[in-house]
């Protein structure tokens, strides 16, 4: 598996999502996200309001190590709430980001990959952190998925470390 680095202290730009929260535990989480997508998913293939949902990509935040996370789907515009389905956004700011190419089991490697290069170039991780899904690829199964981890600015005696 090849780790693709990319946009590697910079900028992006806060993404609209409809997601489900919760609170969670790193035992439980991984039983709690389907369900929680499914909802979302749900609402999506329902009576969204006009436009919501334009090819977006399935994603997971994770707000902090608790962790508190939304699971859910960028969209395209702000809505009310139904049910457990909100509004929200992924953060925009200063990111460390790579795209995992290989099994979803092995995305803590990438996740790892991001938080050592981050570390090792001056920057302080800032809290948040989230995953964005692509489609699978037919002939494996297996997702290329984005991996962003929120920064601080660097620290300008480690920058380029």
């Amino acid at each position: 598996m090849e780790l693709i680095l990319r946009y590697v202290g910079a900028r992006v730009e806060p993404t609209l999502t409809a997601v489900v929260a919760a609170a969670a535990t790193w035992s439980t989480f991984p039983t709690m996200w389907g369900p929680m997508l499914d909802e979302v998913w749900g609402f999506l293939r329902g009576d969204p309001p006009t436009g919501l949902y334009k090819q977006g990509h399935n994603i997971m935040l994770y707000k902090d190590d608790v962790p508190n996370v939304e699971v859910g789907v960028q969209v395209s515009s702000t809505f009310k709430p139904v049910g457990h389905v909100i509004a929200s956004t992924l953060p925009g700011g200063l990111v460390a980001t790579a795209t995992h190419p290989g099994p979803i089991s092995k995305i803590g490697d990438t996740h790892q990959a991001v938080r050592e290069w981050s570390e090792a170039n001056g920057y302080r991780l800032a809290g948040a952190h989230w995953e964005v899904y692509g489609d699978p690829d037919p002939s494996t199964g297996d997702f290329e998925v984005d991996v962003f981890w929120s920064l601080a600015a660097p620290d300008p005696e480690k920058a380029g470390a």
